[in-house]
C-alpha cells in the first residue's frame, strides 16, 4: 500500500495558499521521519494555480517544492498539475527542483487533455499519476473508459478522485472496482470528508483494489478536509494492511507541527456537508463564503445552486454570479435543498 500525504497541497486551500518555506520544511521532515513515502507540495489548485482566479501563493510554489525536496530524506515529492492551469514548463521546473511524482488532474470526462502532460512526466523520469476529479459525476463505465486513456498515455497509477466528498461507500466500490478491472497499472483513491466518510471510503477503495491512498494530516484540506492521514494509518494497521508508516512519529508530527497551522478546526459543519450533499468541488467552500458575505446571502444556498448547475473545478467565478442572483431575487428563493 502506497500512502500519499496531501497536507501541503490540499491543505493550501485551508490557509489561502499561505504556507511558508519553514512550515513546509517542518511538515516534510515530520512526514519523512514517520516513513510516509509520498508528500505532495504545491498550490492547492496545482502548478500555476497562484492567480486572481484561485488565490495567490504567499511564497512561490517552486520555492516550496525546492525546500521540500531538500528536506526529504526518503519521501518522494509530488506535484499536481491541471492542464490549462499549469503548463508543461511548470512541470519541467518542478522536476528540476526535485519533484519526482507528477499527478495530472482532469475532470472525470476529460482524460484526453492529460495525455501530453503524462507523456512529459514520463520523459522527465517521474512517476506519472492520472487524477480523475469529480469522479462521482461519472458512471463506473465512464471512469474505466477515461482511466484507460490515461494508462495508454503512460500513467503508472490512475486515481478515482472524490473531489466533492460526495460518494457513498457503494459509489467508491463501484468506481474503484471498475477501474481495477479495466487497467493493468495501479489504482488510487483520493477522498474528501464532506459526508463524514473520508476514512471509511478510503478503506472501501483499498478493499476494491486501490493500492495508492491519499490522506492529509489532521484532515487538513478543502471543504471538511481529506481522509485524516494519522487516522487512516491507524485503521490500515488494525486491518492488517502494510503501508510502511510508523504511527507514533506520525502522531507527533500531527500534534506538534501540523495542528498549530490550522486557522480553524477542520470540522464537518453545515456548509462543508452541503458540498458533499450537492456534489460541489471542495475548494469552492471559501470562495462561496466570500461571495455570500459580499452579497449578504446564505453560503449554503450558493453551494446548492452551484451543485444544481453541475459546476466543476475551475469555475469558482460562478459563485459570485450565483450569490448576486440570490441577492437580487431574495435568498429564500433558491431551490430547496431537499429537491
Amino acid at each position: 500500500m502506497v500512502l500519499a500525504d496531501v497536507t501541503l497541497r490540499d491543505g493550501s486551500h485551508t490557509v489561502n495558499h499561505s504556507f511558508t518555506t519553514e512550515q513546509v520544511r517542518r511538515v516534510v521532515a515530520g512526514l519523512d521521519r514517520a516513513g510516509v513515502p509520498i508528500v505532495e507540495v504545491c498550490h492547492g489548485d496545482g502548478l500555476g494555480g497562484s492567480s486572481y482566479q484561485y488565490g495567490f501563493s504567499a511564497v512561490p510554489e517552486l520555492e516550496l517544492i525546492e525546500a521540500a525536496a531538500q528536506t526529504a530524506r526518503r519521501a518522494k515529492i509530488s506535484v499536481l498539475l491541471l492542464p490549462g492551469i499549469g503548463v508543461r514548463d511548470d512541470l519541467r521546473q518542478a522536476a528540476a527542483l526535485g519533484a519526482t511524482v507528477a499527478r495530472i488532474a482532469t475532470h472525470v470526462t476529460e482524460a484526453d487533455i492529460a495525455e501530453q502532460h503524462i507523456g512529459l512526466a514520463k520523459e522527465l523520469g517521474m512517476t506519472a499519476v492520472g487524477f480523475l476529479m469529480m469522479a462521482h459525476t461519472g458512471s463506473p463505465e465512464v471512469v474505466a473508459r477515461q482511466g484507460r486513456i490515461m494508462e495508454r498515455a503512460g500513467a503508472d497509477v490512475v486515481y478515482v478522485v472524490d473531489s466533492a466528498g460526495a460518494m457513498t461507500m457503494e459509489d467508491v466500490h463501484a468506481r474503484v472496482s471498475a477501474l481495477r478491472e479495466a487497467l493493468a497499472c495501479d489504482v488510487g483513491f483520493h477522498a474528501h470528508n464532506n459526508l463524514g466518510l473520508g476514512v471509511g471510503n478510503t478503506i472501501t477503495a483499498a478493499r476494491a483494489g486501490a493500492t495508492w491512498l491519499d490522506g492529509s494530516m489532521c484532515g487538513f484540506g478543502a471543504g471538511a478536509g481529506n481522509a485524516q492521514t494519522e487516522a487512516l494509518v491507524a485503521v490500515l494497521q488494525k486491518l492488517g494492511y502494510e503501508c510502511g508508516v510508523d504511527l507514533l512519529p506520525l502522531l507527533d508530527a500531527a500534534d506538534a507541527v501540523v495542528r498549530p497551522l490550522l486557522p480553524r478546526p477542520q470540522v464537518l459543519d453545515s456548509k462543508s456537508l452541503i458540498l458533499g450533499f450537492a456534489g460541489v468541488y471542495s475548494s469552492f467552500l471559501l470562495h462561496a463564503e466570500r461571495a455570500a458575505e459580499r452579497f449578504d446571502v446564505d453560503p449554503r444556498e450558493v453551494l446548492v445552486e452551484a451543485g444544481r448547475l453541475k459546476s466543476v473545478g475551475g469555475q469558482e467565478d460562478i459563485l459570485v454570479e450565483i450569490a448576486l442572483g440570490l441577492s437580487t431575487r431574495g435568498a429564500g428563493q433558491a431551490e430547496a435543498v431537499t429537491r
